[in-house]
């Protein structure tokens, strides 16, 4: 992505919309994200947008460790800063300072754990570092009733091509 304005991640964030105003419609009330930058703070800010027209929703932020976020450069801390102040909850899942990678395993744990499912901005035939996640969703789902929604590249290609006839007929996004 090349900053907020770029056309990729006005796709993105119509796609989120469209899929949480589904499910906010559908009975939703909580959206749970984490605070890594890109698609979790996206998620956030459409999720607050969101609570314009669905004041009902309420938007949680789960961090994994306490000062998580703090050796990120002063924009991104900032950007994270902002979001904490109007989600309707945040805590980190561990209160100490990162030590060691079972911090981030407890968080996925914790995630997993304390919602009803799942929904990731991930392609299976192109793995990268959500492949973590999406394994460890579906393995607890073997074991759970825990639906996880995949919004993959054909999900994003087709919010594009709506995105774009939209603006094509008028609307505005912005």
């Amino acid at each position: 992505m090349f900053g907020d304005q770029d056309d990729k991640l006005k796709v993105i964030k119509y796609a989120l919309t469209n899929y949480l105003t589904t499910q906010i419609e559908d009975g939703v009330d909580w959206l749970i994200t984490g605070g890594q930058l890109g698609i979790e703070q996206w998620s956030a800010e459409v999720g607050l947008e969101l609570k314009k027209t669905y004041p009902e929703l309420k938007v949680a932020m789960m961090l994994p460790y306490g000062e998580f976020g703090g050796r990120w450069n002063e924009n991104n801390q900032a950007k994270l800063q902002a979001l904490l102040s109007r989600v309707d909850f945040h805590a980190p899942v561990s209160k100490q300072t990162y030590e060691n990678p079972q911090q981030l395993k407890n968080y996925q744990d914790f995630m997993v754990t304390h919602t009803d499912a799942a929904a990731l901005v991930y392609d299976p035939d192109n793995p990268g570092k959500p492949s973590y996640d999406y394994d460890l969703i579906r393995s607890y789902g073997e074991a759970h009733p825990y639906p996880i929604t995949l919004i993959d590249f054909d999900w994003l290609q087709e919010s594009a091509n709506e995105y774009a006839e939209k603006q094509n007929n008028g609307f505005n996004f912005e």
